[in-house]
């Protein structure tokens, strides 16, 4: 497998998994105990490793939601339970949702021996939310470890999307219009928020997307050809297990 080839198939899955814990029983459960709602929750606890900031902050670093719905779900959020006592238990729910579906994924071992290098072949300059993310303590288990991965290198490649989107000219609003059209409402924006999307929108867009490849290529560049091979196959075992 080549380099190319496994950013292709890596970055997919991962994106399609790496928030599967986000609204899991158990998480809006932790969620209720805190006194947040899903919603806060999520915003809370994905944001709160960012520390107690203002809300602009947070929307700078998710990127695609209307800023004023951020403001509103932080302020209301952070009135209740401080932001780093959210972002730590958003990730224990993170974990405790790998030990709770992952364990008897084949490979598991090697997989996260991978995603480990990759982990650590990263480069965190200018990706903020994917800093803080990944500062959190490392689960000790296999599970809860691959499934932290999986999340951590989700922001990772999120991170250097927003950076992309930004380099060819494009904002955060127009990259969600160009992809997410018919999310719109659930991200905040309402039908006179739409921007205009021509040709050339889409192809900066499409300019974006390879540029975020070439932005995480150096990461996984640190797996040898038979360390792409088992991380996709663990990749595609957790994906299977996730969504069983």
């Amino acid at each position: 497998m080549t380099l190319d080839e496994l950013i292709a198939t890596a970055c997919p899955i991962i994106k399609d998994t790496g928030w599967a814990f986000y609204f899991a029983p158990a998480t809006m459960a932790r969620g209720n105990e805190l006194g947040l709602d899903p919603v806060q929750f999520y915003a809370m606890g994905r944001g709160g490793v960012l520390g107690d900031v203002e809300p602009a902050v947070v929307s700078s670093a998710f990127g695609y939601f209307n800023p004023s719905l951020v403001a509103g779900l932080w302020n209301a959020g952070r009135a209740i339970v401080s932001p780093r006592v959210a972002g730590s238990a958003f990730m224990e729910c993170c974990i405790a949702h790998g030990q709770a579906k992952l364990a008897d994924v084949n490979g598991l071992a090697e997989f996260v021996a991978a995603g480990e290098k990759v982990v650590a072949a990263t480069d965190v300059d200018a990706f903020t939310l994917f800093a803080a993310t990944n500062a959190e303590p490392a689960a000790t288990d296999l599970p809860g470890r691959a499934m932290q991965i999986v999340t951590v290198l989700r922001e990772y490649r999120g991170s250097a999307h927003l950076a992309a989107v930004r380099a060819v000219g494009l904002t955060s609003k127009q990259a969600h219009f160009v992809t997410r059209p018919d999310d719109a409402a659930q991200f905040g924006w309402g039908p006179d928020d739409a921007p205009v999307v021509d040709d050339a929108v889409r192809a900066a867009m499409a300019e974006a997307e390879t540029l975020t490849d070439r932005m995480v290529r150096s990461a996984y560049a640190a797996l040898d050809e038979p360390e792409r091979d088992v991380f996709v196959a663990g990749l595609r075992g957790v994906q299977a297990a996730l969504s069983a």
